[in-house]
């Protein structure tokens, strides 16, 4: 089964609940990713795996126009009902594979994609798709979790990196099949700079999950849903990153969620390096969310 058929087939009859998800619908990173890009007027916008518009939805109001496009054509119903319900009229949507965006060059300001890269199964592809439809010095703006790296503060020892990571998208890929592979923060930066983009801003921040919630939003049947918790509590790398733990009585863990906002640059620039700029949110209180 190809990659694009599987997340249809995991994420068509799911349109509904991430319409309603908070996480997606309303979750920290949503409003913080307009402050960092600072949209134009003028711009005109693709958001790459739209889901039910959340994104495409938060940036309306603030450029000329926003073409929505996913693989699912439930989310792109999803979309045009909920920029109905918001009197967007700048919205349109499109069916584009983020591998193969379908789009004339040069012809975007702003690409987006928020918390779906880890379903792509290339995502070096991605950005240099995303970079052939930006006009020169336009941006790119992603939000993906990601797994742990060595600048976390109190993170993993590093030797133990590498093995966490895999812990963690085998524990993503048995509760959604569509998981191709979340992507360490480096590894983002890496795959951007040899893409032709300049990294300008990035951040990383804690979104706190509730578990029934998420293992219910995949319809993870009930031994699915066993063996998921028994893979959070009980091996020790993946546990040390997600901190499973009760909050009355729910059990909560906790995800890496990545910001990062890069310009594409052409022969001749001369504009800023990359910056070095990392940010992580408290540990103390990382935000509850709980759909």
């Amino acid at each position: 089964m190809t990659s694009h058929k599987l997340v249809q087939q995991q994420f068509g009859p799911a349109a509904r609940d991430y319409a309603d998800c908070e996480v997606h619908r309303s979750g920290a990173s949503l409003k913080r990713l307009v402050e960092l890009v600072e949209p134009r007027a003028g711009w005109r916008v693709l958001d790459v795996a739209t889901g039910a518009g959340h994104t495409a939805a938060i940036f309306a109001p603030h450029v000329a126009e926003v073409v929505a496009s996913d693989v699912t054509p439930e989310m792109l119903r999803q979309t045009e009902a909920l920029a109905r319900e918001k009197g967007l009229n700048n919205i349109r949507t499109a069916y584009a594979d983020a591998g193969s965006l379908d789009f004339e060059a040069q012809t975007f300001d702003l690409v987006t994609c928020r918390l779906a890269a880890h379903h792509f199964p290339d995502i070096a592809r991605f950005a240099g798709q995303a970079r052939r439809v930006l006009k020169p010095g336009g941006r790119l703006a992603i939000v993906d979790n990601v797994t742990p790296d060595a600048e976390l503060p109190g993170g993993l020892p590093e030797s133990e990196l590498a093995a966490a990571g895999v812990a963690y998208n085998a524990f993503e890929k048995l509760r959604d099949p569509s998981h191709a592979r979340a992507l360490a923060a480096e590894e983002w930066i890496r795959i951007l700079r040899d893409a032709g983009f300049v990294v300008s801003r990035r951040e990383q921040t804690e979104k706190e999950m509730a578990f029934k919630p998420w293992v219910d939003r995949m319809r993870c049947d009930v031994d699915t849903a066993k063996r998921l918790e028994k893979m959070l509590r009980g091996t020790s790398t993946l546990s040390a990153f997600l901190r499973p733990r009760e909050i009355d009585g729910v059990l909560h863990f906790t995800l890496q969620e990545f910001i990062v906002v890069a310009d594409r640059v052409d022969r001749g620039y001369a504009g800023a390096p990359d910056s070095k700029v990392f940010t992580i949110s408290p540990m103390k209180a990382p935000r509850r969310l709980t759909d």
